[in-house]
């Protein structure tokens, strides 16, 4: 990419999106098209539209999305496929219609099977059933990786789908309600450090493995592969056999009751963990293949115990309502 080129980042506000605009402005991109859903709504195709027939991007970040932990995902299922399907219809299509030079796709590490073989390759996407509780949210994004698949068949595009494993970092959401691992037990354990209270309920047995990325890396990695050099990025945007996926996780995993016992040393909070074994653990392990991503130059940097100590910094500098 050269550092004058028009780079639309759909979804610049979260979690995501907000850690591709400092990395991009940080190495000196500074034609970046940044909209708000207030500016213009993503699941109204006569907007989106607009916006590509007025900014003409060149490259295209599609990091925005419906997004929750496991309450939501089950509360709201509806949404979740609804909304993230015509996000990526919506923009994959405008892409294609504006001539975009290139397009990265953000998905998440819930597309792959419930059971497949750890750690988890790219081939495994559709070889065996979804976990129930994020199936919806899972099948959209699915949808988002074909898309590409399908444009990159059929009209020689080059747009790559990036599968994120478990992110947490800067500008989390933090609502108990809907957020992720990180984030909730992070708010958890601040409060209840707080309220001086003598133990903090966690969903679950705590024995799920996962793997999760400093937010910061992650940009990191989207930002390589979409600047990568014409041959290496059309090999990562696979044939008519190999899909346009490459996983970006840490490639560590660690329980999530070894996961609560660090978020409770980063925090200083002094009571103890509780588990609600009435509460669903969702898929029992999921860690990413991330051997692929390596291949093409790219590596994770930030230690999981120096990263939840930058994550607790952050919400204590931007503390929720």
């Amino acid at each position: 990419m050269e550092k004058g080129a028009r780079i639309f980042v759909a979804g610049h506000r979260g979690l995501v999106g907000s850690a591709i605009v400092r990395g991009l402005s940080g190495r000196g991109f500074d034609n970046l098209i940044l909209r708000s859903r207030a500016e213009v709504d993503l699941l109204d195709l006569s907007a989106v539209r607009r916006l590509f027939t007025e900014t003409k991007p060149e490259y295209v970040f599609i990091a925005a999305a419906r997004v929750g932990g496991i309450g939501a995902n089950n509360a709201y299922p509806a949404e979740f496929i609804h909304e993230n399907m015509l996000i990526a219809s919506h923009l994959i299509d405008e892409a294609w219609r504006n001539k975009v030079r290139r397009v990265l796709y953000l998905g998440s590490s819930c597309i792959y099977p419930r059971d497949c073989p750890q750690p988890i390759r790219e081939e495994s996407m559709l070889t065996g059933p979804l976990e129930a509780t994020n199936r919806a949210y899972a099948v959209a994004k699915i949808a988002g990786v074909e898309m590409c698949w399908s444009y990159n068949r059929q009209y020689g595009t080059r747009y790559l789908a990036a599968m994120p494993t478990n992110l947490y970092g800067p500008g989390d959401r933090y609502d108990l309600q809907g957020s992720h691992v990180i984030p909730a037990l992070i708010r958890k354990c601040h409060e209840a450090k707080l309220a001086g209270a003598s133990e903090v309920v966690i969903w679950g047995t705590g024995a799920p493995l996962r793997e999760f990325l400093y937010s910061e890396d992650a940009a990191g990695a989207f930002i390589h592969l979409m600047a990568l050099e014409e041959a290496d990025f059309a090999r990562a945007c696979g044939d008519a056999v190999h899909a346009p996926l490459v996983n970006i996780g840490s490639g560590v995993e660690i329980s999530i009751r070894d996961l609560a016992l660090g978020v409770r040393e980063a925090v200083g909070f002094q009571g103890e963990l509780a588990f609600d074994t009435t509460k669903p653990d969702g898929t029992p392990r999921k860690l990413l293949d991330v051997s692929r991503a390596a291949s093409l130059g790219w590596r994770a940097t930030t230690a999981l115990e120096a990263g939840l100590r930058k994550a607790y910094a952050d919400f204590l500098a931007h503390p929720p309502n």
